[in-house]
């Protein structure tokens, strides 16, 4: 029998019938839904009569996209009159036909990218689906996880299966060991820097090596979750005794059945001897905190460089997004990133806003006050963590040093509370910083939630490592 990789594995276990043009009809073992892709698609087969093929416990629904986080609203709802009939609608559909529905007080709601792994519901070698384009963030737990479009979720829930174009194979090794004050969020940011936004297109990348060995599960979904930069739909980390003591943690399972499922969990991982299509080896050993300085996440360079010309882009499309952002960001070739002031500071989204991202920027502001001027906004990744970081007192700190403490759910990632940066310049923890992506003309820099929280204080771009509990 032929050595494969963690991926092969996966999908000739779920391969109903190969089809012309490598691809494949594939059974789709569980998919999460969120107000704006599903539940349009389980109203529509409710309206008709239709009852869906997959089965209760393969879906898991939550409201976060369109759901407002303000803590004083009362009804945990939206801030638009469609954004609350897609809420009311999926809701409705989930109560009618017995799917699991996390309502937007409960502790189970949140982001389903934070509160599906939460709740035990992703596993090791499954397929799984979702209509958001971070769905790979679950690749963590080597899960065959992807995002699809609302018509492909319509036919998931209407046949159990979908057909897919089949990837090619892409591992990416990650060497070294990060220093004090690096995070997976900055390992993310260079790799996109030094291999560009088309680094996995037509890829599915599995990491691997001593630093993903290293890393915690909510670092893993970080790394995962930045894949869908790198111009991919699927990401892969091989499960290992990390991942399973996770899965000890929050799947509802008695000991005997977890032992028993983990000992066939252990053979999903790439043989030794695999054949990839493609191989990344990457050091990260000296790498420093990183912060994008353009519009794209592949613009990162370390927190103590300076903006960089245009020039140093030898592709002349690269050439020309460098110029271009320059302008739309309002900076100048040769300035320094720690001498750029920001307006407002955000930690959340389906990227960093889990407890260890929490954890990590109380660090830093406990004790301290945000600049004057700077706007600061936390929202928790689900009801879960925000209730476990008011248990541990973070959420004490967050208010203490000046930050709004929110509600769950995608929140400003995408400007969904309204334009409340229109203009502004923004240090946030999210994965994207396209033009107006956090509102009209906001100018966004992406960073860890420590380089967040560290720039919150400084009322500029600053080195998170200067902040640091033994730095003081």
């Amino acid at each position: 029998m032929s050595a494969t990789t963690l991926f092969e594995k996966i999908w000739a276990a779920h391969q109903v019938q190969a089809l012309p043009g490598d691809r494949a009809a594939l059974v789709i073992d569980r998919m999460t839904l969120h107000e704006l892709s599903g539940g349009y698609a389980l109203r529509d087969m409710r309206v008709a009569g239709e009852t869906p093929r997959l089965r209760v416990d393969q879906i898991f629904a939550v409201a976060d996209h369109a759901i407002s986080t303000a803590p004083d609203r009362g009804r945990h709802d939206s801030l638009t009159k469609t954004g609350s009939e897609m809420i009311a609608s999926l809701e409705k559909s989930c109560v009618d036909l017995g799917y699991r529905y996390a309502s937007p007080d409960d502790v189970a709601h949140g982001i389903v990218h934070v509160s599906g792994p939460e709740q035990g519901f992703i596993l090791p070698g499954i397929t799984h689906v979702c209509g958001d384009s971070h769905t790979c963030t679950v690749g963590a737990f080597g899960a065959l996880a992807f995002a699809v479009g609302s018509s492909e979720v319509a036919t998931v829930l209407r046949r159990g299966a979908l057909i897919v174009q089949r990837p090619g194979t892409l591992r990416m090794t990650l060497s070294g060991n990060l220093a004090d004050g690096v995070v997976s969020k900055d390992v993310a940011l260079r790799i996109l820097a030094e291999h560009g936004m088309k680094l996995a297109l037509g890829y599915v990348i599995e990491f691997t090596g001593e630093v993903v060995s290293a890393m915690s599960m909510e670092a893993r979904m970080t790394l995962c979750n930045m894949a869908a930069e790198m111009g991919t739909r699927y990401a892969l980390i091989a499960p290992d005794e990390t991942t399973f003591d996770y899965l000890r943690k929050v799947v509802p399972a008695t000991p005997e059945i977890m032992d028993a499922a983990i000992a066939n969990w252990r053979a999903l991982r790439s043989d030794p001897d695999a054949a990839f299509d493609g191989e990344i080896s990457l050091d990260v050993g000296t790498l420093a905190p990183q912060v994008t300085w353009g519009t794209s996440p592949m613009h990162a360079i370390a927190v103590n460089a300076v903006v960089p010309h245009p020039d140093s882009y030898a592709a002349p499309s690269d050439h020309a997004m460098a110029t271009k952002a320059l302008a739309y960001m309002q900076l100048q070739p040769g300035q320094a990133l720690a001498d750029i002031t920001i307006d407002a500071a955000f930690i959340g989204s389906c990227t960093n806003s889990r407890i260890s991202d929490l954890r990590a920027a109380a660090s830093i502001l406990k004790g301290r006050k945000i600049a004057t001027g700077v706007r600061a906004m936390c929202t928790p990744g689900s009801m879960q963590v925000r209730a476990q970081a008011e248990a541990e007192g973070i959420a004490a700190v967050f208010r203490d040093a000046g930050f709004e403490w929110r509600k769950s759910g995608c929140s400003n990632c995408a400007g969904r509370e309204g334009p409340i940066w229109q203009d502004m310049r923004v240090i946030s923890s999210t994965n994207r910083n396209f033009e107006n992506r956090q509102g009209p003309r906001t100018r966004t820099h992406l960073a860890s939630p420590a380089t967040v929280a560290a720039s919150a204080i400084a009322g500029r771009i600053a080195d998170p490592r200067e902040f640091m509990p033994e730095a003081s």
